[in-house]
């Protein structure tokens, strides 16, 4: 798995919305990349849920929210629109992206719940893996955000 340091490997897929994500097209900006099983299960639907409503807190913060399981893109989509979720939601069902960053469960072949804070030159910054406690990955980003800015980012207490 990659871990904190490393060159953030890049990939390019579709979000919901049509547009292409380009990880390194996000480089200037912090990016909140979060891995999750599979959408529509309970689990993950608390976790995409607390992110969708913490989304504009996270840009304020200097964060562009990208989500990725092993779904397929119309999938993604379906639960998208059925949580109102607005960032970039990927589906990543040839495993492409999920291999690169390490975070496949070997036997079960979906992805592992884990979050990598990259920072704005492209190098991972901080690594939050908590498989059943979801909700603490939204706790952690938060925290790490608040307490470690980026330059130009609004500090905690803005």
């Amino acid at each position: 798995m990659i871990s904190v340091g490393d060159l953030a490997p890049d990939f390019v897929a579709t979000d919901c919305h049509g547009q292409e994500v380009r990880l390194s097209g996000l480089r200037g900006r912090r990016v909140v990349l979060f891995f999750f099983p599979r959408a529509f299960t309970v689990g993950c639907t608390i976790e995409n849920r607390a992110f969708r409503d913490n989304h504009e807190r996270i840009r304020e913060l200097g964060a562009e929210l990208v989500g990725v399981s092993v779904d397929t893109l119309t999938t993604q989509c379906d639960f998208a629109e059925q949580e109102g979720i607005h960032f970039a939601l990927l589906g990543d069902d040839e495993r492409r992206i999920s291999r690169s960053w390490g975070v496949l469960w070997p036997l079960l072949n979906v992805d592992r719940r884990v979050t990598f804070i990259i920072g704005t030159d492209g190098t991972v910054e901080h690594v939050i893996q908590h498989e059943v406690r979801v909700y603490r990955h939204l706790d952690d980003v938060l925290k790490y955000l608040q307490t470690h800015p980026a330059p130009g980012a609004p500090s905690a207490s803005a």
